[in-house]
């Protein structure tokens, strides 16, 4: 199972649209979240629409959150999409198998039984989580929470009976045409999240869509470049800009 979870505090302003890119994530069988994160402030309303417009787009959640509740959504989110994703699947089995019944139109007996299924695969099928961090100018100082909160996350993660993994990414990247750089490729070690962000060049552009693009390429060819092969580390793969046609 396959999830990219967004974390911006802003509206994009460069590229394609992240809704458009949200719409072709899904299409790949990638669910988006959102976390629009404030502190002092707000998002204000166009931030707010574009937020949840991404999480509809991508067929997952979208939340508005301080930097205090930050990694309890950010757990929340993903454990809900899991369910959620599951829950469609056993929809749609149902419905082949019983000719249009869902899991609310079976008796209680046979629904818990159902359930029971729901649960076991929650914990326990395959996930990826790919968090893409907007590091623009104004989230500075809220990534030392994120960085928190992707711990945090790791650890929730662990308690999973089923093999789970996280991979990092922020944008822009540190040059013209860098949509999106990776910090830390697919892990399931803690140890290796420490001091994500400290070398980030903050920057007031904010290429949300390409970024998604970008980690859509991830999950396809492994590299943020599908014409180049993979090369091991963060700053030796951080990959060209690549050319969508929307």
């Amino acid at each position: 199972m396959k999830q990219i979870l967004l974390i911006t505090d802003g509206c994009s302003n460069m590229g394609v649209s992240p809704v458009l890119a949200a719409t072709h994530a899904l299409e790949d069988g990638i669910t988006v979240n959102v976390v629009g994160v404030v502190d002092y402030g707000t998002i204000g309303e166009l931030g707010s629409i574009e937020i949840a417009d991404i999480a509809k787009a991508g067929g997952g959640i979208s939340r508005i959150v301080g930097t205090q509740k930050l990694a309890q959504t950010m757990q929340m989110m993903t454990r809900k999409t899991v369910v959620q994703t599951i829950q469609q699947a056993v929809n749609k089995e149902l419905k082949h198998i019983l000719g249009g019944s869902t899991l609310e139109d079976l008796p209680p007996n046979r629904r818990s039984q159902v359930v029971e299924v729901v649960d076991e695969l929650t914990e326990t099928t395959p996930l990826q989580v790919a968090l893409i961090i907007d590091a623009s100018a104004s989230m500075k100082p809220k990534l030392f929470a994120v960085e928190e909160a992707i711990r945090d996350l790791m650890l929730s993660l662990q308690a999973r009976e089923g093999f789970s993994e996280l991979a990092v990414f922020h944008y822009p990247g540190r040059h013209s045409g860098e949509d999106a750089i990776m910090n830390v490729n697919w892990t399931s070690d803690l140890g290796k999240l420490k001091s994500l962000f400290n070398r980030i060049s903050m920057k007031g552009a904010t290429p949300t869509g390409p970024a998604i693009m970008k980690v859509i390429d991830f999950f396809r060819y492994g590299t943020l470049d599908e014409h180049q092969a993979w090369r091991g580390n963060s700053d030796e793969g951080e990959g060209k800009r690549g050319d969508y046609v929307v």
